[in-house]
């Protein structure tokens, strides 16, 4: 059988590695549709995965990567024909089942979202899951009726790659953002994104108070702990706060005074197990609702020799928006 190049996670007695390898196609999982992979990204949890700093991957050895785009190249599955282009984000993918930083992989048919016509695999990569998640966050705002007559909106995080994207989407839906980052040099460049307000980081990683003064409509948090808690607490009344990462910590130092006094609510975003319409929903969204400039602005791109000190690099805080993989 023939082999490609993947970046694989081997675990031993003495600990995790990761190296770019030759993999055996026939060493694939199971799987109705063989996809040519051409374009990955990397995120926070790719980070988490390549570094074994959480236990992100569930079986060893493991192909990295929990994104990939690219093309159908067999299909046993009814929905998907050779030639079709696609994307995938999630469903165990780098974690339990082998991922998106290899020159191909099998997957199920019903995990994949059809590639909309405005976007290429290498711009659905720079979304990626950092910027599907951010739609799905302003999505739930939505749902909750947060508009941008309620008053601004929090995002935490906001130099990363999903905070980026949140900026992004959210100042081009109308929304006064107010950007929260512990990076002050990224100003000017959350300015450039829509952002009309900074606030340091530090600003919000205090004791956290019960109930703080009401400062945001709402809010998106991919921080999680004591900056999640103290922003609850500043959220106005009746407004939400949708809470998709856990960069500072999976605790929520809070109380219930935001939840029982100002009817606050916070949301919870999964994009791994998302169902497909609402997965096809934020893709649409993020080709029509995301600007391109600004997407192709904060994106940089590096081929699989660089994934393993991007994963290193973004874990300590030293990326800024968006990381493309190519692949081929």
């Amino acid at each position: 059988m023939p082999t490609f190049k993947a970046i694989v996670i081997e675990k031993s007695d003495g600990g995790q590695k990761v190296r770019l390898t030759d993999f055996d196609e026939a060493n694939l999982m199971e799987g109705d549709v063989t996809v040519r992979v051409e374009w990955s990204t990397v995120n926070y949890k790719d980070g988490l995965a390549l570094t074994g700093k959480a236990p992100v991957v569930r079986r060893f050895p493991m192909i990295a990567g929990i994104d990939l785009a690219g093309t159908v190249e067999s299909s046993s599955h009814p929905q998907w024909r050779p030639g079709d282009r696609i994307i995938l984000n999630g469903w165990g993918l780098g974690e339990t089942h082998l991922g998106g930083y290899a020159e191909k992989a099998r997957v199920k048919g019903d995990w994949l979202v059809r590639l909309p016509a405005r976007n290429s695999a290498r711009g659905a990569m720079a979304i990626g899951t950092a910027g599907y998640t951010a739609m799905l966050a302003v999505m739930a705002l939505e749902r909750h009726g947060v508009t941008p007559r309620h008053g601004p909106v929090i995002v935490t995080g906001a130099a990363g790659g999903l905070g980026s994207i949140a900026v992004a989407l959210l100042a081009n839906l109308g929304f006064a953002v107010h950007a929260s980052t512990g990076r002050p040099a990224e100003a000017d460049y959350l300015r450039e994104l829509g952002a009309r307000e900074i606030i340091e980081r530090k600003e919000l990683t205090g004791d956290p108070r019960p109930l703080g003064k009401e400062r945001w409509a709402g809010g998106i948090d991919s921080v999680g702990s004591t900056t999640l808690a103290n922003v609850l607490s500043m959220t106005r009344y009746g407004g939400a706060v949708a809470a998709c990462g856990l960069a500072g910590g999976m605790d929520l130092p809070a109380t219930v005074a935001p939840f029982i006094l100002r009817g606050v609510s916070l949301i919870g975003i999964d994009s791994v197990m998302c169902p497909l319409e609402r997965r096809r929903e934020a893709w649409k969204r993020l080709a029509s609702d995301l600007d391109a400039g600004k997407l192709a602005a904060v994106t940089r791109e590096i081929d699989l020799s660089g994934v393993m000190e991007a994963g290193r690099q973004i874990l300590e805080g030293g990326v800024r928006g968006r990381i493309v993989v190519k692949i081929a």
